[in-house]
C-alpha cells in the first residue's frame, strides 16, 4: 500500500509540474505577437520593443527599442541568418536587415514604404526583392485593397537595384479572422514571388516576369488570381532542369528557365491550385477546397478532378473526373498511384492511364487532406479525425479528438484547427510517397532561390487542404548563407558537419549595435559567444532534417489529465503519443519539435509548455 501510495503521489506531481510552463518570459508591456525561427530562436514584439528569446531557455538573446510594430513588420529571410525589420518614423519608413543573433543593423534603407509582406532572395547573384505595401490596416470580414511596390535590393548591402510599383489596387487578406476590430492584412493569399535564373516571377496581377537584375519587364499575363474571393486557387511554381511551370486562367504554361519564353501551354483544366513532377509528367488537381479571403470559412470550387500533362510538349495524357463531391490534396503512394479523396470515398489511380485502382468509403466527417505515412498507408483527416487504410479498403487505425465543448465556439474551432495544422510546417505529407516525385519537389532545394510568405507563420489561417498541398514544398535546405554574426566568427564553419554556411558579400563595416539593448553577447566572452552561435547553427541543422509524425488535436484529455490540452496522435501507428497541458492557449500558439516545446503568451509573458511523450 505505501509502495502504490508513493508511487499515485509521484504521478500527480509529475502531471503537475507539466501543467506549468517549463519557461516564462516576461516582457515589458502585452505581446503584440510572436513568431518561431528556424534557429530556435522567437521574434516577440510589444508595445515598446521587439525581443529575441532563446527557444529553449526562455532568456533574452537581445531587444531593440522599435516602438509599436506589427507582426507583418517583422520578416526572417529565409536560408540566412537576416531579419527584415520595418518601422514607420513619422512620415517616413525605414527597412532594416538585421542580425537574428545580436540584434545588430547589418544595413538599412530609408527609400521603402510599408511592410514587408512578401519576398524571394538569391544569394549567389546578392539580389532580394521584396514586396511592400503601406496602411495595409483595417476590420476583419471588410475588404481591403492596396497597390503593392516591389524593391530589389543587393542583399549584402541594402542598395537599392530597383523598383517598380504594381499597376492596380489589389485584395488583400486579414491576419485574423473573426475580430471585430482593426487587424493588419497581408498578401497571404498570393503565392510569394520566385527568383530563378536572373528572373523575377511575381504573381499578384497574374504573372508576371522580370529580369531581376535591371527589372525591365520580360513577359506578363493577367488574370484574375483570388477566382471567386477565394485563397490560393493557383498553384504554386514547379521547377525542373529546364522549365518552371506555372498555372493561371486555366492553364498550365511552361517557361524556358534559358529564353523565359513559353514553350507550350495547356488549356482548360480549370481552377489548378496543385502541381507536382513525375518523372517527365506534371500530374495536377483541378478544384478543391480553399479558403474564402473574407471570413476564413471553406469553400469548394470545381470542377474537380486530375490531370496528367506531358512536359516535352504540353498534351494532356489522360484525366481522371471521377471524384465530383469536392477533392482534397493529392499524394503518390509510390511512383505509379495517385490518392485523391472527396467528401465521402478514398480513392486510387494509376498514374500512368488515370484509370481508377481503387475506391472505398473513408467515413471521415469533412475530409481535407491525405498523407502518406511511413508504412505506405494512405491517411484521410481533418480538424477533429483521421484514419489510415490499408490498399483494398480496410482501415487500418481511426482517431477521433472533439475540441472541447465549452467555450466560444469560433474561437475553439479556430484553436483546433491550428493544432491540426501544426503538422504540415514540417513537410508532413512529404513522407515516403511524395519522395519519388523528382523535378520540381527536389530541385527546389538545390537552387539558390528562397521565398517568404506569411503562410509559413499565419498557417492556422487557411484549409488543411491547402497546407497539405503546400506541405510537399515545406523542406529546408542544408544550406545558409551568413552576413551577420556567424560570418565573424569563421572557426564555427568546421564546427557544424552536415550544414553548408556560405559567407557571400560579408562586409568589413561593423554592425551597427545602436538600438541594441539587453544583449546576451555583450555579456560573453568571444569563446563562449561561439559556443552560443553554434548552437544555434546545431537546431537550425536538426530543424533541416525534422519530420513531421504527429498530428495534434486540441481537445478534453482523459484521466489522469482531465483537462483542455493538446494530444499528438502519431500518424504512423494513430496511438495518443503525445500530451501538452496546456488548457487556453492564445490563437497564435505554435510548437518546436525539435526542441520539444509549444509556445504561448499571456498578456506580457511569453510561456513554454513542454511536449510530454507518453
Amino acid at each position: 500500500m505505501k509502495v502504490f501510495f508513493a508511487f499515485f503521489i509521484g504521478i500527480l506531481f509529475v502531471f503537475s509540474t507539466a501543467a506549468q510552463p517549463a519557461w516564462q518570459a516576461k516582457l515589458d508591456s502585452d505581446v503584440r505577437f510572436y513568431q518561431t525561427t528556424d534557429f530556435g530562436v522567437l521574434l516577440a514584439g510589444t508595445d515598446k520593443d521587439l525581443y529575441a528569446v532563446d527557444g529553449q531557455t526562455g532568456s533574452i538573446v537581445w531587444r531593440r527599442k522599435t516602438g509599436r510594430i506589427n507582426a507583418t513588420g517583422v520578416t526572417p529571410v529565409p536560408g540566412t541568418d537576416l531579419v527584415l525589420l520595418t518601422r514607420d518614423l513619422g512620415d517616413r519608413s525605414r527597412l532594416e536587415a538585421v542580425d537574428l543573433m545580436s540584434g545588430a543593423t547589418i544595413w538599412q534603407s530609408d527609400k521603402v514604404k510599408g511592410d514587408v509582406m512578401q519576398l524571394a532572395a538569391d544569394p549567389e547573384n546578392d539580389l532580394i526583392a521584396v514586396v511592400l505595401v503601406k496602411d495595409a490596416n483595417g476590420r476583419s470580414g471588410s475588404e481591403l485593397k492596396r497597390k503593392p511596390i516591389v524593391h530589389v535590393f543587393k542583399l549584402s548591402t541594402g542598395d537599392e537595384v530597383w523598383k517598380r510599383e504594381m499597376d492596380g489596387a489589389i485584395e488583400m487578406m486579414p491576419a485574423h479572422f473573426g475580430d471585430d476590430k482593426e487587424v493588419a492584412f497581408t498578401l497571404d493569399n498570393y503565392r510569394a514571388p520566385l527568383m530563378i535564373d536572373s528572373r523575377l516571377f511575381l504573381f499578384y496581377e497574374g504573372a508576371t516576369s522580370y529580369d531581376a537584375r535591371t527589372g525591365k519587364e520580360k513577359e506578363r499575363e493577367k488574370f484574375k488570381i483570388n477566382e471567386n474571393g477565394l485563397a490560393l486557387t493557383e498553384a504554386d511554381p514547379v521547377i525542373d532542369d529546364t522549365h518552371i511551370y506555372m498555372s493561371g486562367r486555366g492553364r498550365v504554361r511552361a517557361v524556358n528557365r534559358r529564353t523565359g519564353e513559353v514553350d507550350w501551354k495547356a488549356d482548360d483544366l480549370g481552377v489548378t491550385p496543385e502541381m507536382a513532377l513525375v518523372g517527365q509528367t506534371l500530374i495536377v488537381r483541378t478544384g478543391g477546397q480553399f479558403t474564402r479571403v473574407k471570413d476564413g470559412e471553406i469553400e469548394s470550387k470545381g470542377p474537380y478532378g486530375i490531370s496528367a500533362i506531358d512536359t516535352s510538349g504540353g498534351s494532356t495524357l489522360w484525366r481522371f473526373k471521377g471524384a465530383d463531391k469536392g477533392l482534397t490534396n493529392f499524394v503518390l503512394g509510390d511512383a505509379n498511384t495517385i490518392w485523391i479523396a472527396d467528401r465521402d470515398d478514398l480513392i486510387s489511380i494509376d498514374a500512368r492511364s488515370g484509370k481508377r485502382i481503387d475506391k472505398f468509403k473513408h467515413n471521415i466527417d469533412r475530409a481535407q487532406f491525405v498523407l502518406i505515412n511511413e508504412g505506405g498507408r494512405p491517411v484521410v483527416g481533418g480538424s477533429e479525425e483521421m484514419a489510415a487504410f490499408e490498399r483494398g479498403g480496410h482501415e487500418a487505425w481511426r482517431v477521433r479528438h472533439k475540441p472541447p465543448g465549452r467555450g466560444v465556439l469560433r474561437i475553439v474551432g479556430g484553436l483546433a484547427l491550428r493544432a491540426a495544422a501544426l503538422y504540415f510546417r514540417y513537410g508532413g505529407v512529404a513522407t515516403a510517397g511524395f519522395g519519388l516525385a523528382s523535378g520540381g519537389l527536389n530541385l527546389a532545394n538545390t537552387i539558390n532561390s528562397f521565398r517568404w510568405s506569411g503562410l509559413r507563420t499565419r498557417f492556422g489561417s487557411f484549409d488543411l487542404t491547402t497546407l497539405a498541398s503546400n506541405s510537399a514544398q515545406g523542406y529546408l535546405s542544408p544550406r545558409i548563407y551568413t552576413y551577420g554574426s556567424i560570418a565573424r566568427n569563421p572557426g564555427l564553419l568546421s564546427r557544424i558537419s552536415g550544414l553548408e554556411i556560405r559567407q557571400p558579400g560579408f562586409s568589413s563595416v561593423a554592425p551597427s549595435r545602436a538600438d541594441v539593448e539587453d544583449s546576451v553577447f555583450d555579456r560573453l566572452d568571444p569563446a563562449r559567444q561561439a559556443d552560443k552561435l553554434a548552437d544555434y547553427l546545431l537546431r537550425r541543422k536538426r530543424l533541416a532534417e525534422l519530420r513531421a509524425n504527429y498530428m495534434y488535436f486540441y481537445t478534453d484529455l482523459e484521466k489522469p489529465f482531465s483537462k483542455k490540452g493538446l494530444v499528438g496522435v502519431n500518424v504512423q501507428n494513430g496511438t495518443d503519443s503525445r500530451f501538452v497541458l496546456v488548457s487556453d492557449p492564445d490563437a497564435e500558439f505554435v510548437t518546436d519539435e525539435q526542441l520539444g516545446l509549444l509556445y504561448s503568451s499571456d498578456g506580457g509573458k511569453l510561456q513554454a509548455f513542454s511536449i510530454l511523450n507518453k
